[in-house]
């Protein structure tokens, strides 16, 4: 990580997320909250490691809903305020926002939506570009880290001057590029703030009121269309050709790289600020050329925009881009993409073999064993989706958003749906009334606390007959052990009280609940099936903490022991150890399994899944479920 406090006309070397966190500290931040998600999470993890020597607030809220809520809070209180998230806990975050756009602020506050180009992390490409017209909030789009850091301080500054919340898009290559940036002065935000709304119904989004600010609005975003959004292009390249590229975020540095390694004679447009467009900037460059290429990943945004304004300014222009087929609108682009649509577009050859490339990269592929991703050693949800398969191996399982959404692979088979936090409860509700079948939903902690806690409400109100395992680890591991309400502490490391999940499942009426230690198959399995048999709603808790948090406590301890061993004697090869439990410690030798030492945790629990007793502890080994380590 760089170090966010280091020096003003300095040089860090910093993730585009870490220039966001530095960029908003240099505006002035009092207020961020957030939820955990990627690609957007080290935004809140720098600021997290800062905030209390700053004397600012960071917090990991429940969702992005509440994150927002809590921003908005801040930022009508007269302070300054960032909130950030991925893509899709965006979508999270628009009830609330949609009205902000409303309302305004009375300080200044900053939205960041990271989107995810070929979805690397996620469930979809969902191109938030949409979102800002939708809602009628400006949006900037850096192309690096160093305008990352810088147009967080100008959407700061946009903030406060028209009393809107700005809208900051970047996407994976952006958040997690790591690349020099020159620093400013860290400044002090306003201080303490006070809720003293200028008018009465500033606030109060109702009928005749909400129209009221609509059209106020509708008057902000046109005088930021007509004095600020031209301060954001910027048009490089040869003046005299007839050859435009129109481009924006990372794919600006595809386009600029393209070009150079073409030799093309081209000019590019590069916007900052995709909304509100500056309609007579556009226009007058598509004006210049006869064929104006679009560049820019997912949908065709900026793309139907310049069509619209090609037929006041300049009819005549070709407009190519994914609409015309010649560049794609699935996943992200790197520079082979614009190459290989610029050659469609223009005629010229790539300067690049690609094919050659391909023949070589494939020779070199074939012989990579294919490596899916697995459960971390010792995961405690293993042992959960061992127990399940072996248990109800019939049902219909429904995942949710979380490490244990991998349970939809081999061996275990225990996920046929991974749909959006919260889901699962939700869908199993619906699958159960339509059934009548045998429903389990799987859901995290982090991701109960965020979105389930309605759905299960639902499902003991109307009398749905289905089991719910909260699969709590204790932590949000997926994106890096942040805490939630269910942690005893906080994202800046302070004591916090934690809210049991037991006791907020009771409180709903839930009369079956089981908090069962997921390293205990036998005893899993056992309540598995009485769960399965009852009438109603079951909610079972398989609750052990994060396997790797265990190891780091252990290491610290001094109490790590030695991995555990096959026994030659004992093991007959039947595999059941790899067909069944799946650990990544197991190694095939082809005529025995032996457990590679440097990757086994050492907690024992696949001591449980041989038939001949053949795993098997060194001196030394610690059994994590008889030692009472982890849970």
């Amino acid at each position: 990580m760089g170090d966010l406090l280091a020096p003003a006309d300095t040089f860090e070397v910093l993730l585009g997320n870490e220039a966001i966190a530095r960029g908003s500290l240099e505006a002035g931040l009092n207020v961020a909250a957030a939820y955990p998600g990627t690609p957007s999470t080290e935004i809140g993890e720098a600021l997290s490691k800062v905030a209390k020597k700053l004397g600012i607030y960071f917090e990991w809220s429940v969702n992005e809903k509440v994150a927002t809520e809590v921003a908005m809070g801040a930022a009508w209180s007269g302070l300054r305020s960032l909130t950030m998230m991925k893509h899709v806990g965006f979508n999270v975050a628009t009830d609330a926002i949609f009205t902000l756009a409303y309302a305004g602020i009375a300080g200044a506050m900053v939205i960041v939506s990271a989107d995810d180009p070929h979805a690397h992390s996620s469930q979809n490409e969902q191109d938030n570009r949409h979102y800002s017209e939708a809602i009628g909030l400006p949006m900037l789009e850096p192309s690096n880290s160093q305008e990352a850091k810088d147009l967080i301080k100008e959407a700061f500054g946009i903030s406060d001057r028209f009393k809107v919340p700005i809208l900051i898009r970047t996407t994976t290559r952006i958040s997690h590029q790591r690349t020099p940036v020159k620093l400013g002065e860290i400044t002090a935000g306003p201080g303490k703030g006070k809720f003293a709304p200028k008018e009465p119904d500033r606030y109060l989004q109702v009928g005749a009121i909400a129209r009221k600010h609509h059209s106020e609005l509708l008057r902000k975003l046109k005088e930021i269309q007509m004095n600020v959004s031209p301060r954001f292009y910027k048009i490089e390249g040869s003046p005299d050709s007839d050859f435009g590229i129109l481009t924006s975020g990372v794919a600006y540095s595809y386009a600029k790289e393209a070009v150079k390694l073409a030799n093309l004679n081209a000019k590019i447009l590069k916007l900052t600020m995709t909304y509100p467009l500056p309609e007579k900037v556009i226009g007058d460059f598509l004006s210049s050329v006869t064929t104006a290429f679009v560049v820019e990943e997912l949908d065709p945004y900026l793309e139907l925009r310049a069509k619209a304004v090609a037929k006041d300014y300049a009819p005549d222009v070709r407009i190519l881009g994914k609409l015309t087929g010649h560049m794609p609108r699935v996943g992200e682009y790197t520079m082979r993409t614009v190459l290989e649509g610029l050659s469609k577009a223009t005629g010229i050859a790539s300067p690049i073999d690609f094919a050659k490339i391909d023949e070589r990269s494939s020779k070199v592929l074939s012989k990579v064993p294919p490596r899916p991703p697995v459960l971390c050693p010792a995961c405690p949800h293993r042992s959960a989706g061992y127990a399940l398969r072996r248990a109800a191996g019939g049902a219909a399982f429904i995942g949710d958003i979380g490490c244990y959404a991998l349970l939809f692979e081999k061996p275990f088979r225990v996920e046929q749906v991974t749909h959006a936090m919260g889901s699962s409860i939700g869908i199993g509700n619906g699958i159960s009334l339509a059934t009548g079948e045998d429903v389990v939903a799987l859901i995290g902690d982090s991701t109960f606390f965020h979105a389930g806690i309605p759905a299960l409400i639902n499902a003991v109100h109307n009398k749905r007959k289905m089991t719910v395992m909260i699969m709590d680890n204790k932590i949000t591991a997926m994106t890096g052990h942040q805490p939630h309400p269910g942690s005893d502490f906080n994202a800046m490391g302070e004591k916090a009280p934690a809210v049991d999940i037991e006791d907020v499942v009771r409180s709903i009426g839930v009369d079956y609940v089981k908090v069962v230690d997921p390293y205990n198959h036998a005893e899993m399995e056992k309540t598995i099936r009485e769960a399965l048999k009852r009438d109603g709603v079951s909610v079972i808790i398989s609750r052990r903490e994060c396997a790797l948090l265990t190891v780091r406590r252990l290491r610290r301890e001094g109490r790590v022991g030695e991995p555990y061993i096959v026994d030659p004697d004992k093991c007959t090869y039947c595999r059941v150890c790899m067909n069944t439990f799946a650990c990544p410690a197991f190694v095939d030798t082809g005529s025995i399994v032996e457990i590679d030492p440097t990757i086994c945790f050492g907690c024992g629990a696949c001591t449980q899944v041989c038939p001949y007793d053949a795993i098997i502890p060194q001196k030394g080994s610690l059994n994590w479920r008889e030692q009472g380590i982890g849970v």
